[in-house]
């Protein structure tokens, strides 16, 4: 792999279109998932790629797919929601392939013309591809390869029934390829349901989160978050992404930070499709400083140089951590993720902790102490901070300085 890096994408067997298209946008090195895949992909075998967000999976299966797409044969990418379909469409383009987008919130008399147009390469959300389905679309039948792209996120959103009625439409000598950041046990069921022996990289351990992003835990009461973030906000200048669990909490969390001067977005399920794009295109163009979304957003934001996530609310699941901080970070740049918790959420930390096989660090600007005592309810003790500024008054620490021993240890850690 370290001489295909070193030589560049011409080590890869690519044919020279493509090389020119990749010229074309200054992309000049492979990254490590694009080096293990890539080779694998143009064998034609069913491929397991495991990378985090930010590595570069897009044109690792893009750039083998139009490689070796025949005439007449259609390639079917399949993503858990709009943004990252939109995301994976641009890329395609880029590469020169006719391609057609399927999503929600759009005409489907616009979508049926791109249909018509006999694409190479249709890139849908499964709502919307069962939609055109069932008003009579039987395009799939010429599929010679399917990607299942964030496959975990389309499982955590309920997809698996549409994702199996979608592929039944598919030819069974397809060539199967599926992405994930992790790989729970339901991943491996639906591989060894659809795939063929695949190959499997992991470019990194399911879990871990992308290097050179730096990560610090608040402690608070649930009364003092909304405080907390108004500090973090004036002491982090640059981009901020802030991620909510819920629609109606990232709507009072930007309405909040709102009225606090900044210019801020949102994006969730309850805003259109043209909203969306409205908020992310003005986070990516610097007209909103501030981006305010729910777990919605966490795969498909490709922005760079977000100087700081903020996770307002711990995620439900661990996995979601992972993705929702690497929207800094990306492409081997540095970045700082920063999560808000309550002495209630201690578990919740754990379990991040215990996927990451990390400690988190526990920051200065903490208010409260926990503990794991009394049969495992948190405990909290509050303390008197060392002159970090949370009374209102005097400059916070920046994330990263003044750090505290740890209040708990993950499971099976020995307590300090």
């Amino acid at each position: 792999m370290l001489e295909i890096t070193n030589k560049g994408f011409s080590a890869l067997q690519l044919p020279p279109r493509l090389l020119e298209k990749l010229e074309g946008a200054k992309i000049v090195t492979p990254t490590p998932i694009q080096a293990e895949a890539i080779p694998v992909i143009l064998e034609g075998r069913d491929f397991i790629g495991v990378a985090q967000t930010g590595t570069g999976k897009t044109l690792a299966f893009a750039l083998p797919i139009l490689a070796q797409l025949r005439k007449d044969d259609l390639a079917l990418i399949l993503a858990p929601t709009r943004e990252l379909a939109e995301q994976i469409e641009r890329v395609f383009s880029m590469l020169g392939a006719r391609s057609a987008l399927l999503i929600g919130g759009e005409g489907m008399h616009h979508q049926k013309n791109q249909l018509k147009g006999r694409p190479d390469v249709v890139v849908a959300t499964p709502g919307r591809l069962e939609d055109h389905i069932n008003q009579g679309y039987r395009g799939l039948n010429h599929t010679a390869i399917v990607v299942l792209d964030e496959a975990d996120r389309m499982l955590d959103m309920g997809f698996a029934p549409a994702m199996g009625r979608i592929l039944s439409q598919t030819p069974n000598a397809r060539q199967t390829l599926l992405f994930s950041a992790t790989m729970p046990r339901e991943i491996a069921d639906l591989a060894a349901k659809y795939m063929k022996s695949p190959a499997r990289v992991d470019v990194k351990p399911s879990g871990t989160p992308a290097e050179g992003i730096e990560q610090d835990l608040i402690m608070v009461n649930k009364e003092e978050k909304q405080e907390i973030l108004s500090q973090l906000l004036e002491e982090h200048k640059g981009s901020i992404l802030v991620f909510a669990r819920t629609r109606y909490g990232a709507r009072k969390i930007a309405r909040y930070i709102r009225g606090l001067g900044h210019s801020a977005a949102e994006i969730h399920a309850d805003r259109t499709l043209a909203q969306r794009r409205e908020a992310l295109e003005g986070f990516k163009r610097g007209r909103h400083r501030v981006l305010v979304a729910t777990d919605i957003a966490a795969r498909g934001i490709d922005v760079k140089e977000i100087a700081l996530v903020i996770n307002f609310d711990v995620p439900e699941k661990a996995e979601d951590y992972v993705h929702r901080i690497g929207r800094t970070g990306r492409a081997g740049s540095k970045g700082l993720a920063i999560m808000i918790a309550t002495p209630e959420q201690s578990r919740d930390v754990r379990d991040i902790e215990r996927l990451l096989k990390v400690e988190l660090t526990v920051s200065a600007l903490s208010r409260v102490k926990m503990n794991l005592s009394n049969n495992g309810r948190p405990t909290q003790q509050s303390r008197t901070p060392k002159k970090s500024g949370l009374s209102g008054h005097g400059k916070i620490p920046q994330s990263g300085q003044h750090k505290q021993r740890r209040f708990w240890a993950p499971a099976g850690a020995k307590r300090r």
